[in-house]
């Protein structure tokens, strides 16, 4: 019985050395009469659900990358200067003075070249496709990121039965997402003979492929924190239930208010009214309902489009000090008041931001900086969540 006891403990000792690191665990189980039995962690436990956590929250982190890296790219009017896609074919850039030459002469047939650049230099368009490269290149990256590791944690059993929809469904949105980004290309490079406007992608495409970014960053963010973060045992309370609810409905608005960016930077709405708080010498401007039909204004009219901006930044604002004034009403756990107090002050970093933006004219840096404050805020919106949580019984 000794030596068995001795033998279960050397081969549990061992393995940790070996193993290194404590989020790689043997369970030991003691059968009815006494005898001990070792087995290797591979069924989901708190050590792995751990590991997957930190996995999922680097993928969110990279996705946030994707995320800041598109909108300069979008800010350089860069999107366009990759007039062809190709999995694996582009990843390889090209290197003599004649492939460069091929590519640029290929971005001369297209409509940007011809309407707005059609007196750029061969040094111009490489930087100009050096920003669309990167930006598909740090796409494929992302998807090494989820598809590499799902692979890895399935064969070796980490995945719970309810988990592995769900991250299958990741590795899905990371395909789409990237379909997306050629799709919403796409309609930059079609010729449009009705319209005399500057060559331009659908807003509508933009929001779908920034807001089904979003949502995938949100899902990853959301799961890893939930499996790396232990539940908060708050006392259940009507203020609890309240202050939950309002979380929530404060979350979705955030979240509304970024999608709505991806409309105003399609329709380069920042450019329309530089004045705040009023939109030139109204408060509301006598074109807003310029459009036929009026539904028409609120995706296709930029000065629609920036006024409910506007609205929404400024309702974000105000439900985000509205929590984190009910918050104070509520006996919360140190890391919820502090995730509540970041959300409180990146919100108004946000609003200072946008304003600066709208102001200056959308210089570049600044105008980078505002769309990725969006992303933070919202980093936060999902932290405050995680932290609110109902306990699993």
């Amino acid at each position: 019985h000794e030596r068995l006891l001795f033998k279960a403990f050397f081969i549990h000792k061992m393995s940790l050395l070996l193993l290194n690191c404590d989020d790689w665990i043997l369970l030991c189980s003691t059968t009815e009469g006494g005898h001990a039995s070792v087995r290797a962690a591979s069924i989901p436990n708190a050590a792995s659900d751990r590991v997957l956590g930190r996995w999922l929250v680097g993928c969110s982190g990279l996705v946030l990358g994707a995320v800041v890296l598109g909108g300069v790219t979008r800010l350089t009017e860069s999107g366009l200067s990759m007039v062809d896609w190709h999995l694996v074919k582009e990843m390889k850039p090209p290197r003599s003075e004649a492939e460069w030459e091929d590519e640029f002469s290929k971005y001369k047939q297209f409509p940007e070249f011809k309407i707005m650049n059609h007196d750029m230099t061969l040094t111009e368009f490489k930087f100009i496709f050096y920003m669309e490269w990167g930006h598909r290149m740090w796409g494929r990256l992302v998807g090494l990121a989820y598809v590499l590791p799902t692979v890895y944690f399935w064969k070796r059993g980490y995945f719970s039965r309810s988990m592995k929809p769900r991250v299958l469904g990741l590795c899905g949105f990371v395909v789409f997402q990237g379909l997306l980004g050629w799709y919403m290309v796409k309609s930059g490079l079609e010729e449009k003979t009705e319209s005399h406007d500057i060559p331009r992608v659908s807003q509508y495409r933009l929001a779908a492929h920034l807001g089904s970014a979003l949502l995938l960053y949100c899902s990853s963010l959301w799961m890893g924190l939930t499996l790396m973060l232990p539940a908060n045992k708050i006392p259940d309370s009507r203020n609890l239930l309240q202050l939950r609810r309002f979380a929530k409905v404060t979350g979705g608005l955030v979240f509304l208010t970024a999608l709505s960016g991806a409309f105003v930077a399609g329709l380069d709405a920042g450019l329309v009214y530089n004045s705040f708080p009023k939109m030139g010498e109204r408060w509301i401007p006598d074109d807003l309902l310029a459009f036929s039909p009026a539904i028409k204004n609120v995706f296709e009219n930029p000065s629609t489009v920036q006024f409910d901006h506007r609205i929404l930044g400024i309702g974000s604002l105000t439900a985000i000090t509205g929590l984190y004034l009910f918050s104070r009403r509520v006996h919360l756990p140190r890391r919820a008041k502090i995730a509540i107090g970041c959300l409180t002050a990146m919100a108004y970093t946000q609003v200072v931001l946008g304003i600066s933006t709208l102001l200056l004219y959308v210089p570049t840096p600044l105008a980078a900086t505002h769309q990725s404050g969006s992303v933070a805020l919202l980093t936060f919106a999902i932290w405050v969540l995680a932290e609110l949580r109902k306990v699993v019984k």
